[in-house]
Parts: C-alpha cells; structure tokens; sequence
C-alpha cells in the first residue's frame, strides 16, 4: 500500500508568494552611517562559459537566499591585560582612528571574563541597531560572511544565532570569540560584517527583505521584550508569551 500526499498553495494563499522580512534600526541616532542590508550576489563574474559557477543555479539558488550586513566603523582593536591581570580592549589606531577612544566603548565592549565559552577565547560584542521583523512564521539565521575574501582574517570567529522574528525582534549585535589574542581584530567601515539567512513556511519560497517604518507598535512591542535576558537564562520559553503580545500588522514599507 502506498499513500502519496501533494501539497499545492493556491493562488492568492497568504503563503504562497515571497516571504517578507522588515528591517528597521531600533535608534535614530547616527542612522546615516548604517548600510541597508544587501542580498549576497557576485555580478561582475565570468558567465561567457555555459558551465561557469556564475551561471550554476545551486550557486545563484544560494547567494540569493543570504543577505549582507556591512560595519559601519573602522575597528583597529588589539587585546591585553593590565598589571593586574585583568583583561582590556586596546584601540590600536589611538587619536588617528575614525572612531574616537571614549566613543568606541559604547559600541564595542569585552565580555565580562567569567562568560567566556572558553578561558583562552575573549568574547566581544559590537553593538547594532539592525532589528528584523517578520507576520508570519519566520526564523532568523545570524553567520559569518563565509563567501566574501578577507585580505587580513579575523584572528577568531563570530557566534552564530537563529530566532524566530516573527515572536522576538531585538537589536542584532556582532559577536567575536577571539582564539589569537596575539593578532588584531581589523575590520574596515563597508566590510561585510555578517550575513543573514531567512526561514519560513516552506523552502521554495523566495525572500524579500524591505525597510519598514518603526511604529509606536514596534516600539512598544519591543520594550516589553527589551533587557529581559538580565533576569532568565532561557529567553526562548519567553517566546510564546511575547508573540500573544505583539501587535497585528507591523510591516508597513518605509517611504
């Protein structure tokens, strides 16, 4: 006995077009220097051979499917521990850096050494005001910026995370676990930072990430969620509960 099940989404279904994800940053402030998030494609490549990877749909299939996060500061930061042994952020460009040393630490800040996953591995975080939002079942993948060359490797690497956008919207930040403290962290304003891969009902569907405008709904919405991993250790159970909260309709396209 054999039992096939096909499943068709018919015209007009809520679901049966492109999924939409709304960005927007949680602050004004400094707004200008933020780069909108890009799709990852790679245009000005070789497509005259019928069997060039440029052509190959998997790999086309792929690129389409990440979207970019550029930074949006030139960072020189060096590690180094004090006579007493605790550990410190060094900004290595000093009064020639484009980001000034008393400003730095606002965005950039050294993970209290008790939270390091390992004892010889610094954690840094540089803070973003990048949210994602989602109306329907949608889960963010935040990962390293695999498919971009870097002339200088980041002497680490970059925590990964995936939530759902749809029930949690928080401001995204920049994780670093240092594994060489003996090498720099350099990065360049324009610099891919990181990428961002979007998962919804059903893996055919393509993505299209817009800016929105931030509401007092969003706002309000994202209040009730802000601050809350200072209190539980376990932010998904809180998931269910914040989602019930959230407001109806909170994609609206940015003019």
């Amino acid at each position: 006995m054999e039992f096939n099940i096909n499943i068709t989404r018919p015209d007009g279904d809520p679901k049966a077009g492109p999924v939409t994800v709304g960005w927007f940053l949680h602050s004004d402030k400094g707004a200008v220097m933020y780069y909108p998030p890009e799709r990852v494609s790679f245009r000005q490549t070789n497509k005259t051979h019928a069997k060039s990877a440029a052509r190959c749909p998997g790999v086309i299939q792929l690129e389409s499917r990440y979207f970019m996060v550029r930074c949006p500061f030139d960072l020189h930061i060096g590690f180094g521990r004090d006579d007493k042994g605790v550990p410190h952020l060094i900004n290595r460009a000093g009064p020639a850096g484009a980001v000034r040393s008393n400003k730095l630490g606002q965005v950039l800040t050294l993970v209290n050494e008790i939270e390091w996953r390992y004892p010889d591995r610094p954690t840094v975080q540089l803070s973003l005001p990048y949210c994602f939002v989602a109306e329907e079942m949608c889960y963010i993948t935040q990962l390293d910026a695999f498919a971009h060359y870097r002339q200088v490797p980041l002497p680490g690497t970059i925590f990964g995370g995936r939530f759902p956008i749809h029930a949690w919207v928080r401001p995204l930040m920049w994780a670093f676990e240092w594994h060489d403290t003996t090498k720099d962290l350099m990065i360049r304003r324009g610099d891919p930072l990181f990428y961002c891969q979007f998962e919804a009902d059903g893996p055919d569907r393509a993505v299209q990430v817009v800016e929105v405008e931030r509401t007092a709904d969003i706002d309000a919405w994202v209040e009730q969620m802000s601050g809350v991993v200072n209190y539980v250790n376990q932010t998904f159970s809180l998931f269910k509960a914040a989602e019930a909260m959230r407001p109806a309709n909170l994609l609206k396209p940015k003019r």
